[in-house]
C-alpha cells in the first residue's frame, strides 16, 4: 500500500478527504465567483444607469436652452418687444435662474450627503424640469412673462438636479475608473443631445413630415419631445442606480445649519489656499463667457436678422464637433502641456467674440459654430484636471463640490452684461426724433457691442490665470496638509 501511494496512489480515506476538501473548496470557488458575476454585473447597471442621465437631459441644454426657447422668446412669445429689449429680459431671466441655482446648491448638496437623498433629490428637480418644459409648450402667444418664468423655473430643475447627479458620481464608479466614467456620461450627453436636437431641427425645417401645421407647431413638439426623452431616459437612473444608503433622520433645520457651517468652513480653507482661490476667479471669469455664449448665441443670431433654420443647424454644429474636441484637447494637454492648451481655447474664444460682433452673413456663424465647438469642451475638461493638480487628494470631494458651486454661478454676469450693453448702447446712440431706419441701425450697434462686453470675462479669466503659479499652488497645499497632520508639529 505504501509502495502504491508512492506511485500516486492514496488509501481510500486519505483520497476521499483531500477529494471532499477539494470539491468542498470548488464549490466555494463558485458561489464566490457567482456573487462576484452579480456584484460586477449591478455595478455596471450602476454606471449606465447614472451616465445615460447625462443622455437625458442634455436635450434640455441642446433643443431648449441653446436653441429654441430663443428663438420662441424673441418671435413668439415676445414678438412685440424690441429687439435689443428682449435680449436684455432674456439675459436677466438666465442671470436669475442661475443665481437661484447657485445660492441654494451647495446648501441643498450638503443636505442631501447629510440625509442620504441624493437619488431622490435628482428625482424631484429632475420631474420639476421635464413639467416645465411640457408647460412651455402650452403658453400662447405674446405671452413673454410667463415663458420666461416657465423657462426659469426649468432651468431651476435642471441645474438643480445636476448638483445631485454630479454628488453621485463616487458612489456608482469604481475609485480607480471615476474619469472612466464621468467621461462616459459628458460622451452620451453629447450624443443623446445632438440626436434629439437634429430630429428636432428636422421637424421644425420639414413641419410636413411630422403631420404638423408650421414652424411654431413643430417648435412646440420639439418641446414635448424634450419633456418625454428627459423623462423616459430618467427611468433607468430610477431603476438602475442603488439608492443612498440610509442615515440617522435629523431634524431638517439642524441638517440645514449642519451644511451651512460645513461650507462657511470649506470657503475659509479655499481663501488660505491663496494660488487655488486665484484659479477658482479665472475659471468663474472664463467660464462664465463660455455658457453666455452658449446660452445668447441664437438670440444674438435673430437679433442681427439671421434666419432661424441657419442658427439651429450651426448649433447642430457646435453639438457633434464637441465630443471629439473634447478628447483631442485632453491629448494635447498631455503632450503640450494644460495651461497652454487653457491659453490656447481662451484666446480662440476671444478671436470668436470678436468675429461674431463683426460677422454679416449665415455662412460665417457655421464656422464660428464648428471653431467654438472645437474648444468648448475642452476648455471644460482641462479646467477641471488642472483644478486636480492644486487640492489635497484626500479632500478631492469636498473640493470639487465648492468647484462645482462656481459652475453653478456661471452665466449670470454674462447675460445680464449682454443686456445692460445693448440697451445703454442703443439709449446712448438713438436720436430723441429717430427714424425707422436710424432706429434698425442703432439695433444693430447695440447688438454687436452687446457681444464684445463678453470680451471681458475672457480677459478677466486670462489675466486672472496668469498669476495661478502650480508649483506655488502644491506648496501651499502641502502646507496645509502638514498642518492638519495628527504629527505635525
Amino acid at each position: 500500500m505504501f509502495a502504491a501511494s508512492k506511485c500516486g496512489r492514496w488509501p481510500a480515506g486519505e483520497r476521499g478527504g483531500r477529494a471532499q476538501k477539494r470539491y468542498g473548496r470548488d464549490s466555494e470557488s463558485v458561489a464566490v465567483s457567482i456573487v462576484e458575476k452579480e456584484a460586477n454585473r449591478n455595478r455596471r447597471r450602476a454606471i449606465w444607469g447614472w451616465a445615460l442621465y447625462d443622455w437625458a437631459n442634455s436635450a434640455f441644454a441642446t433643443t431648449v436652452i441653446a436653441v429654441f426657447f430663443p428663438i420662441m422668446f424673441k418671435q413668439y412669445w415676445g414678438q412685440d418687444l424690441d429687439v435689443n429689449l428682449s435680449t436684455f429680459r432674456l439675459g436677466m431671466g438666465n442671470a436669475l435662474a442661475s443665481l437661484v441655482v447657485a445660492a441654494m446648491a451647495p446648501l441643498l448638496g450638503a443636505v442631501a450627503d447629510k440625509c442620504g437623498q441624493r437619488k431622490g433629490m435628482l428625482i424631484a428637480f429632475t420631474y420639476l424640469g421635464v413639467l416645465m418644459t411640457a408647460g412651455l409648450a402650452l403658453i400662447p402667444q405674446n405671452q413673454w412673462p410667463v415663458a420666461l418664468i416657465l423657462y426659469a423655473v426649468g432651468v431651476i430643475g435642471f441645474s438643480g438636479a445636476n448638483v445631485f447627479y454630479d454628488a453621485l458620481l463616487p458612489h456608482v464608479a469604481p475609485p480607480g475608473r471615476i474619469d472612466q466614467v464621468s467621461s462616459l456620461g459628458y460622451a452620451l450627453g453629447y450624443l443623446g443631445g445632438g440626436l434629439l436636437l437634429a430630429v428636432n431641427v428636422l421637424m421644425t425645417t420639414q413641419p410636413h413630415l411630422f403631420g404638423l401645421a408650421g414652424p411654431i407647431q413643430a417648435i412646440k413638439a420639439a418641446l414635448c419631445c424634450v419633456a418625454l426623452w428627459w423623462a423616459m431616459f430618467t427611468l433607468f437612473t430610477i431603476v438602475w442606480v442603488p439608492p443612498d444608503p440610509r442615515k440617522r433622520h435629523q431634524p431638517l433645520i439642524i441638517q440645514i445649519k449642519s451644511a451651512g457651517r460645513q461650507i462657511i468652513a470649506t470657503f475659509k480653507l479655499v481663501r488660505q489656499l491663496k494660488t487655488l482661490f486665484t484659479f477658482l476667479l479665472a475659471y468663474w471669469c472664463y467660464i462664465d463667457g463660455v455658457d453666455t455664449i452658449v446660452r445668447m448665441a441664437v438670440d444674438f443670431g435673430v437679433s442681427l436678422g439671421f434666419n432661424t433654420d441657419d442658427l439651429v443647424k450651426a448649433l447642430l454644429i457646435t453639438q457633434f464637433v464637441g465630443f471629439p474636441s473634447a478628447l483631442l484637447f485632453g491629448r494635447l494637454g498631455k503632450y503640450w502641456g494644460i495651461r497652454p492648451s487653457i491659453y490656447l481655447a481662451l484666446y480662440i474664444y476671444m478671436g470668436v467674440t470678436l468675429w461674431g460682433a463683426f460677422m454679416t452673413r449665415p455662412g460665417e456663424f457655421y464656422l464660428l459654430a464648428a471653431v467654438i465647438g472645437l474648444v468648448q469642451g475642452g476648455i471644460q475638461a482641462l479646467s477641471r484636471s488642472y483644478y486636480a493638480r492644486l487640492i489635497p487628494a484626500e479632500r478631492s470631494a469636498e473640493f470639487y463640490g465648492f468647484y462645482n458651486m462656481l459652475g453653478k454661478f456661471a452665466a449670470i454676469v454674462g447675460p445680464m452684461l449682454m443686456g445692460l450693453t445693448g440697451l445703454a448702447t442703443k439709449r446712448l446712440l438713438l436720436p430723441v426724433a429717430a427714424t425707422p431706419e436710424q432706429i434698425r441701425i442703432t439695433g444693430l450697434v447695440a447688438t454687436r457691442t452687446s457681444i464684445i462686453s463678453v470680451l471681458l470675462l475672457f480677459l478677466a479669466g486670462a489675466v486672472l490665470f496668469y498669476f495661478v503659479d502650480e508649483g506655488k499652488g502644491k506648496m501651499e497645499m502641502q502646507r496645509l496638509t502638514d498642518q492638519a497632520s495628527p504629527t505635525a508639529p
